[in-house]
């Protein structure tokens, strides 16, 4: 009996996890259809990747003084429009997504090449809002540095 009660919870466990695991790919995805949208330098798709109010800001730390800065992500948009196909690379690294329902969140190192030259690097902190089914970035915080 007690062999049968753990097969039944292990049963029972399957399918949140596959769940969570298809959560996490598609958030993965929605994540790559953004940094895709901005290398083909296509403002359209990269405005289809977030919800509508999307917030982009970068923490600073200018001699020892550390401040938060909000970014107009139609300005961001309106750049990536402008950009030439490919001068705009984000490269991602590892991904730690964590998820609850509807919502998600993700963190990931980077390195950003600006026409094939690296500019800088630092990491991202991505909050994600499923909606009707499909994952949106709702923000996305990040750090910057010269790399080494």
């Amino acid at each position: 009996m007690k062999h049968l009660f753990t097969l039944f919870l292990g049963l029972a466990a399957a399918p949140a996890f596959a769940q969570s695991a298809a959560d996490e790919t598609a958030v993965r995805g929605a994540i790559t259809q953004f940094f895709d949208a901005m290398r083909k330098a296509d403002s359209t798709a990269l405005k289809d990747a977030v919800l509508p109010g999307a917030r982009l800001q970068t923490v600073l730390n200018r001699q020892g003084q550390v401040s938060v800065k909000d970014d107009d992500f139609s300005k961001f948009v309106s750049s990536v429009g402008k950009a030439k196909p490919g001068a705009l690379d984000e490269r991602l690294g590892t991904y730690d997504v964590k998820l609850d329902g509807d919502l998600a969140t993700a963190f990931t190192p980077y390195s950003f090449y600006y026409n094939g030259q690296q500019s800088h690097c630092g990491s991202n902190a991505f909050t994600l809002v499923r909606i009707n089914g499909a994952w949106k970035v709702q923000a996305i915080i990040d750090t910057r540095r010269k790399c080494n």
